[in-house]
C-alpha cells in the first residue's frame, strides 16, 4: 500500500511549489536593468535587508520622492483631463528602462504651463462672473430707480456723483473693490446700494438690514433670470438683486458690512438713464471680448490636455514601474566595496532557470564587465507557500486562504473544496429553477469575461466577477440537487416517469388524511412528486435530509482526517499517524461511522428500527437487547456496540499520553552528550548558528507540549459531537428554502391566479418575481454560501489544516495597481 501511494503521480494544487532561498549579488551598473527583468518575471520574492532602517535613510529614497513627485503631476493631469470632459487614450505599454530625466523635465513643462493657464482662465472667469452680475443688476436696479424717481422729491434724490462714478471701472481695480471704497455723501441726502446676493440668503438679509437700521431704509428686489456662477464659490447659484435706499453716512456703513458679511456683491449703478445705459453698453462689449477669450483658453487648454492625455496611461505605467524598481533596490545591501548590491530571496525552483536566464540578459544588455552572481542558500525560517492556480482554480484557492494560508508543503483543502464546498451548497439551496437562474447569471460573466476583466468594477460586482467559476459549480450542483428534490420552484415534476404511488379512491379525497398507496416499483430517480401535499411529506422529507447530512458530514470529517495522514506521511512523521491519525479514526467511526451504517442498512432493508434509541442506549445500556430495533446480524449476539464504544474510550487516551512522552524522550536522546560539547563554543559561534542544539534544548518545554496535546484531544472529541451535529445545517437551510419557496408559490403566485382579473394576477406575478429574485436568488444564495464556507473551514478544515503559513508574494509588474500612486 505505500509503495503505491509513493508511486501516485504528483497533484500540482495538493501540494504547494518547493521554493528555495537564494542570494544575488549584482554590480551597481546593472541592478536597475536586472531588477526590471526580474519583475517583469515576477517569480522572486525579495526579502527586506534593511528592515531597521527607516524609508529616508535608504540608498535610492531620492530616486522615490522623484518618481512619487512625477506621480502627483500625472494624478494632476488626470483630474484635470476628467474634470475637462475629455478621455485619455490608451497606448502600449513603455519598457521599464527608459530614463526618467527627460519625463521628469516633460511633466515639469507640462505643469507649470496647464497652472498657468489655469490660473489665467479663473482670473478671466472671475472678471466675466462680476462683469455678468454688473449687468444684471444694471438691467434690474434702474426699474428700481425709474420707479424711485418718479415719486420722490428733486431735492432729496439728489445723488452725489462722485460715489458711483464708473469712468474707471474696470481699468485698475475690480468692480467688487470699487463699491466697498464709496465716497462723501450728503448725511441729509437719500443714498442707495445695489447689488446682488444669493436667493437663499436674501430674507435673511433682509431682516439684518431692517434691525440694523431700524426700519429706516427701503428694500427692492428682483430674482435673477438665470442662475450665476459666485466668484467665491464657483457654483451655479440662483441670485436676486437688491436696491437698498438710505439716509445718512452711519446707515451706509452698516449696510456695507453687512452685505460683506452676507457675501453679497455690491456694484454701483449711476441715476442717470443715460450714464446707466452707456455703462450697460461698455460691460456688453467687455463681456463679449471676454467671453471669446474664454473660448479660445478653453481650446487651447483642452488642446493641451489631449496632448498629455494621449501619453498619460503609458507615462503613469512607467512611473509606477520605475518607483516599483527603486523600492525594491532599497530592500538590497551594499557590499563592504560599494560596488556591488546584495539581495536575498525566495523564489520556486522551477523558476531559478528563468531567473538565471533574465540576470545573464541583464549583465548583456547593460554593458556590465561583471556578471550577477546567483546561488542558493540555507535558511533557518520557513518558506513562503505559492500554487499555481488558474482562472478555475483561483476563486476557491482564495475561499481557503481567506481562513488561513496554508503551511509550506501542507495539504491544500483548495483541491477538494472545489467539488465538496458548491455541492454542501447545493445540497441547501436545492432546487433546479433557482439553479437555472444562477447558472444563466454565471454563463453571462463567463461569457463577458474578457471585457470584464479590462473594466474597473464595483466591490459588489469585483467580487461577483471572480467568483464566476465558483457561482457555476454552485448554479449546476443546485440543478442536481433539485432533480434529486424533485423541485422546480418548489414544484415536483414526473420528470423521471410516473409516481409509485396512487389514490386509494378515484376522488383522491383521503390522499392528504389517510395517504396514498404504492402499486408499483420506485420513482427512477429523485423524491417521488407525489410526496408533495401528502399528510407524510414534512416526516419523510426531515428525515431524509438529517439523515443525508450525518452521512455527507462524517463522511466529509473523514476526508480531513485521512488528509491528516497524507500530511504525517508527507513530513515523515510516524508519531502523527500512530498515535494522532490512529485514534482520531477509531473514535470518530466507532460513534458516528457506525451511526452511519445504521442509516445505510436501515435505507437498505426498509427497517422500522429507532435509530435515536439504538445510539441513545448504546451509551446507557449497551447490554440491553436491541428488539425490534437490530438492524443487522451480529449486532447483539457479537456485542458489537460494546466493542465499538471500548474502542472509542481506548481511543480518547491514545490520542492524549503518548505522543508528549515520545516526543520528550525523543528530545532527551537527541540532544544527550552534547552539553559538553557545547561548553568549549564561544558567542560568536552561536550568532553564526541561530539554529544551534542549545537554543533547540532551551526551547522544548513539556509541560506546554503535554497541555497542547491535551487541548487538542479534548477539541476533537468533543468537535466529534458538534461537528457532527453542525453538519445538520444542510438539512435546516434546505428545508427552510424548500418551505420558502413553497409560501411564496402557493400564498401568492397561485392565490393571485385564483382571481379572475388582469390586474391582480400582474401584481401577484411581480411580487412572486420580486420575491424570488430578492429573497431566494439573492438572501437565500448568500446564506447558503455562508453556512457551507463555515463547514469548511471549522468543521472539515480544522481536522488537518494549519493554515499558519505566509503567501508568496513575489516582486511582479503585474501586481502593481493604480492604488500603489
Amino acid at each position: 500500500m505505500e509503495k503505491f501511494i509513493d508511486n501516485l503521480p504528483a497533484m500540482d494544487l495538493m501540494r504547494s511549489e518547493k521554493m528555495t532561498f537564494v542570494q544575488l549579488i549584482i554590480p551597481v551598473e546593472s541592478a536597475h536593468r536586472a531588477i526590471s527583468y526580474l519583475g517583469e518575471l515576477g517569480l522572486l520574492q525579495f526579502r527586506d535587508l534593511n528592515a531597521d532602517k527607516s524609508p529616508f535613510q535608504r540608498t535610492f529614497v531620492n530616486q522615490v520622492k522623484r518618481c512619487a513627485e512625477m506621480s502627483r503631476k500625472l494624478r494632476f493631469f488626470r483630474d484635470q483631463i476628467s474634470k475637462a470632459g475629455l478621455l485619455s487614450l490608451v497606448h502600449p505599454v513603455l519598457q521599464p528602462d527608459v530614463e526618467l530625466e527627460e519625463l521628469e523635465i516633460q511633466l515639469a513643462e507640462h505643469e507649470h504651463e496647464l497652472i498657468e493657464m489655469n490660473s489665467n482662465s479663473d482670473r478671466l472667469q472671475h472678471s466675466y462672473n462680476e462683469l455678468l452680475e454688473f449687468k444684471i443688476v444694471l438691467q434690474k436696479a434702474s426699474g428700481f430707480l425709474v420707479s424711485s424717481n418718479s415719486h420722490a422729491v428733486p431735492e432729496e434724490r439728489e445723488l452725489d456723483e462722485n460715489v458711483y462714478s464708473n469712468d474707471d471701472y474696470g481699468d485698475s481695480v475690480s468692480l467688487l473693490e470699487q463699491d466697498i471704497r464709496p465716497g462723501p455723501s450728503d448725511q441729509s441726502g437719500l443714498n442707495f446700494v445695489s447689488g446682488i446676493i444669493c436667493k437663499s440668503k436674501a430674507l435673511r438679509f433682509e431682516r439684518m438690514l431692517f434691525r440694523a437700521t431700524r426700519g429706516n431704509m427701503l428694500f427692492n428686489q428682483a430674482s435673477a433670470d438665470e442662475q450665476i456662477m459666485d466668484p467665491l464659490s464657483t457654483e451655479m447659484v440662483e441670485k436676486t438683486v437688491f436696491v437698498v435706499f438710505f439716509s445718512g453716512l452711519q446707515a451706509k456703513t452698516k449696510i456695507l458690512k453687512i452685505c460683506e458679511a452676507f457675501g453679497a456683491n455690491c456694484y454701483p449703478v449711476p441715476e442717470d438713464v443715460t450714464k446707466q445705459r452707456q455703462i450697460t453698453r461698455e460691460v456688453s462689449s467687455r463681456l463679449a471680448e471676454l467671453e471669446a477669450t474664454l473660448d479660445a483658453g478653453i481650446r487651447h487648454r483642452n488642446k493641451a490636455l489631449t496632448s498629455v492625455g494621449f501619453h498619460l496611461a503609458k507615462w503613469m505605467n512607467m512611473v509606477r514601474r520605475e518607483k516599483a524598481v527603486y523600492d525594491t533596490l532599497n530592500m538590497l545591501n551594499f557590499d563592504v566595496t560599494k560596488k556591488c548590491l546584495v539581495g536575498e530571496g525566495w523564489c520556486p525552483i522551477f523558476a531559478k532557470t528563468k531567473i538565471q536566464e533574465a540576470l545573464q540578459r541583464a549583465t548583456f544588455d547593460s554593458n556590465s564587465q561583471v556578471g550577477i552572481i546567483f546561488h542558493v542558500m540555507d535558511a533557518i525560517e520557513s518558506p513562503p507557500t505559492y500554487f499555481r492556480t488558474n482562472r478555475f482554480t483561483s476563486a476557491f484557492q482564495e475561499i481557503v486562504d481567506a481562513y488561513g494560508v496554508a503551511r509550506y508543503q501542507e495539504a491544500n483543502p483548495a483541491v477538494y473544496t472545489c467539488i465538496t464546498f458548491p455541492f454542501l451548497f447545493a445540497v441547501m439551496f436545492g432546487d433546479w429553477g433557482h439553479g437555472i437562474c444562477l447558472l444563466l447569471g454565471a454563463l453571462i460573466l463567463i461569457a463577458r469575461e474578457t471585457k470584464l476583466s479590462a473594466q474597473k468594477l464595483g466591490s459588489f460586482m469585483e467580487m461577483l466577477f471572480g467568483g464566476r467559476y465558483v457561482l457555476l459549480l454552485m448554479s449546476l450542483f443546485s440543478i442536481y440537487c433539485g432533480l434529486i428534490y424533485n423541485e422546480f420552484f418548489s414544484v415536483p415534476f414526473h420528470i423521471f416517469g410516473g409516481s409509485a404511488y396512487k389514490c386509494r379512491d378515484t376522488a383522491c379525497s383521503e390522499a392528504y388524511t389517510i395517504g396514498l398507496i404504492k402499486y408499483r416499483d420506485p420513482y427512477p430517480f429523485g423524491v417521488d412528486p407525489s410526496w408533495r401535499g401528502s399528510r407524510s411529506e414534512l416526516p419523510f422529507l426531515n428525515s431524509l435530509k438529517m439523515k443525508m447530512s450525518i452521512l455527507l458530514g462524517v463522511a466529509q470529517m473523514n476526508l480531513g482526517i485521512l488528509l491528516s495522514y497524507f500530511n504525517a506521511r508527507f513530513f515523515s512523521s510516524s508519531i502523527d499517524i500512530r498515535y494522532q491519525f490512529v485514534p482520531q479514526v477509531i473514535f470518530l467511526n466507532s460513534l458516528f461511522g457506525y451511526l452511519s451504517l445504521l442509516i445505510v442498512i436501515k435505507w437498505c432493508t426498509g427497517s422500522q428500527a429507532d435509530l435515536y434509541h439504538v445510539m441513545i442506549y448504546m451509551f446507557l445500556s449497551p447490554t440491553d437487547d436491541l428488539g425490534e430495533n437490530e438492524l443487522f446480524w451480529g449486532q447483539r449476539p457479537l456485542q458489537a456496540q460494546i466493542i465499538l464504544l471500548l474502542l472509542a474510550l481506548i481511543a480518547v487516551p491514545w490520542m492524549l499520553f503518548p505522543k508528549p512522552f515520545i516526543l520528550k524522550k525523543l528530545h532527551t536522546e537527541r540532544f544527550q552528550g552534547r552539553a559538553y560539547g557545547m561548553l568549549g563554543t564561544s558567542e560568536m559561534d552561536l550568532d553564526v548558528e541561530p539554529d544551534s542544539a542549545r537554543q533547540h534544548h532551551e526551547e522544548f518545554n513539556f509541560s506546554e507540549v503535554f497541555v497542547h496535546q491535551m487541548i487538542h484531544s479534548i477539541e476533537f472529541v468533543l468537535g466529534a459531537v458538534s461537528n457532527t451535529a453542525s453538519y445538520l445545517r444542510l438539512w435546516a437551510l434546505s428545508l427552510a428554502h424548500s418551505e420558502l419557496s413553497t409560501v411564496f408559490y402557493e400564498k401568492v403566485l397561485l392565490l393571485a391566479w385564483g382571481y379572475d382579473n388582469f390586474v391582480i394576477r400582474l401584481i401577484g406575478l411581480a411580487v412572486f418575481a420580486f420575491a424570488t429574485a430578492f429573497i431566494l436568488l439573492m438572501m437565500e444564495t448568500l446564506s447558503a454560501f455562508l453556512h457551507a464556507l463555515r463547514l469548511h473551514w471549522v468543521e472539515y478544515q480544522n481536522k488537518f489544516y494549519y493554515g499558519d503559513g505566509y503567501k508568496f508574494k513575489p516582486f511582479s509588474f503585474a501586481s502593481i495597481t493604480e492604488d500603489e500612486d
